[in-house]
């Protein structure tokens, strides 16, 4: 399978082009399952459909809810300080977002598990999908969900990716997402959609309009925490990092120090 090429592989984004991307991001497990369920799941909505009208309701409210549901997430969970501090969910903090803001640029931490992504992912669009249209909306709404998050993660592996994009509104929202990892991590929290940050007061255009933040690697786990709860730390096998363990290879504007 072509799943099998990441069995035992590392990939760093700031080595890699766009064409290594694509190579890493098509052969990538969870990726191939990603795409293997929108496509049953659109053949059940095809099936079931009764009505097209509620069908492509269902598609476009699926749409916009899940930037909303993406910046709940990433900013009251994924940036919170409560996962760490209970041993039962320390690792999957350190697993889900901890380890990437660690490492930028390891590809493999990029991705969430399966484990974690498809009930998220099930749990946001299903219910609503099912509300509009029974269960040929909730099939919709599964599989816009499902095809929603695999184009968010291959923009947000080129958020991190050695590569400068021509598309100026791809340089842009990369742009924003480095001042996230880069300069402060507490605004900017969308990947694609940046509205629910100038919805809830959290966006920044500009590097200067937030001042840099002491946490942007460590996401508040320092050592000072990490001894209160040692879980993140031991499961790690070292102490947080407050840098990055080797300098962000970008190109051109797209270098890190451009975001001071």
């Amino acid at each position: 399978m072509w799943g099998d090429a990441w069995r035992g592989r590392s990939y760093d984004l700031g080595k890699m082009n766009l064409r290594d991307l694509a190579i890493a991001y098509s052969t990538y497990p969870a990726i191939q399952a990603y795409a293997a369920l929108a496509l049953i799941s659109a053949v059940l909505a095809l099936v079931w459909v009764e009505s097209w009208l509620r069908l492509g309701a269902v598609v476009l409210v699926a749409s916009l809810l899940y930037p909303l549901a993406w910046y709940g997430i990433h900013r009251y969970i994924l940036h919170g300080r409560w996962l760490y501090r209970m041993k039962w969910s320390a690792t999957l903090w350190k697993r889900i977002h901890f380890d990437h803001h660690q490492d930028p640029h390891k590809l493999e931490v990029l991705f969430g598990s399966l484990a974690n992504t498809l009930p998220t992912i099930a749990l946001v669009t299903v219910p609503v999908g099912w509300l509009i249209d029974g269960q040929a909306g909730a099939a919709a709404a599964l599989a816009t969900g499902l095809v929603t998050t695999c184009v968010y993660e291959f923009f947000h592996c080129i958020q991190h990716l050695n590569y400068k994009p021509r598309w100026a509104w791809v340089a842009r929202i990369k742009q924003l997402h480095l001042y996230h990892h880069f300069h402060n991590e507490d605004g900017n929290y969308g990947i694609i959609a940046y509205g629910p940050d100038m919805l809830f007061g959290s966006y920044y255009a500009e590097a200067k309009q937030m001042p840099r933040s002491p946490t942007v690697f460590n996401l508040g786990y320092d050592l000072a925490e990490a001894e209160r709860y040692p879980w993140v730390m031991e499961a790690t096998g070292a102490p947080p990092r407050d840098r990055p363990p080797r300098p962000p290879a970008q190109t051109g504007n797209e270098k890190v120090k451009a975001a001071s």
